[in-house]
């Protein structure tokens, strides 16, 4: 896997400039991990957003510094990583909602109970739990180790759509995906 290490300078922008760049960008966490195929963006003023109340102590990581991970837990059960962006005090990030694993296979096959690659992580929660990424990850800059994020090499056919399993905001387009993959968590 080659490609341009992406640093914090790369999220320190708006999330919705962001976001679609993630499609095609390789994520890895201790060398465990695949392309990226689908996220969805969040910023402070959609209420949607963990940060549209402000800060707390769960979200705290959500308001920055860019480039470092917002891990929280999905209906007390799923672990979710979002990639922080903008400035500090802003709350924008991406919630990488699905990979094509490309590395790390046996043991992302291990910790999911699963054989098939379409299914191992083709969902925030699976992703997570075949990257073995928890709330420990929180807060952690997504440029130095367990973290390993490398730039597309080309620029992929993007699918558009609105984001899945929220109940407020629901006609923003702002869920983004590798157009035609097997791996997303639900087709557009």
């Amino acid at each position: 896997m080659s490609g341009e290490r992406l640093t914090r300078e790369f999220f320190a922008r708006s999330v919705h400039e962001v976001a679609h760049e993630l499609i095609g960008a390789t994520l890895l966490v201790d060398g465990v991990g695949g392309k990226i195929v689908e996220v969805e963006a969040y910023d402070e003023d959609d209420p949607a957003s963990h940060g549209f109340g402000g800060a707390t102590a769960r979200t705290a990581s959500m308001f920055g510094p860019p480039g470092h991970a917002y891990v929280y837990r999905s209906y007390g059960i799923h672990w979710c990583l979002n990639l922080v962006c903008a400035e500090v005090g802003r709350a924008e990030a991406a919630l990488v909602r699905a990979l094509e694993p490309t590395a790390g296979l046996d043991a992302m096959r291990e910790r999911r109970g699963l054989e098939a690659p379409r299914a191992l992580c083709s969902g925030p929660g699976k992703l997570c739990q075949a990257l073995a990424i928890t709330r420990t990850l929180d807060g952690l800059p997504l440029d130095d180790p367990p973290f390993e994020l490398l730039a597309r090499q080309t620029e992929p056919a993007i699918a558009v759509g609105p984001r899945i399993g929220i109940t407020r905001a629901v006609d923003h387009p702002w869920r983004y995906g590798l157009a035609g993959s097997p791996f997303l968590s639900r087709r557009f």
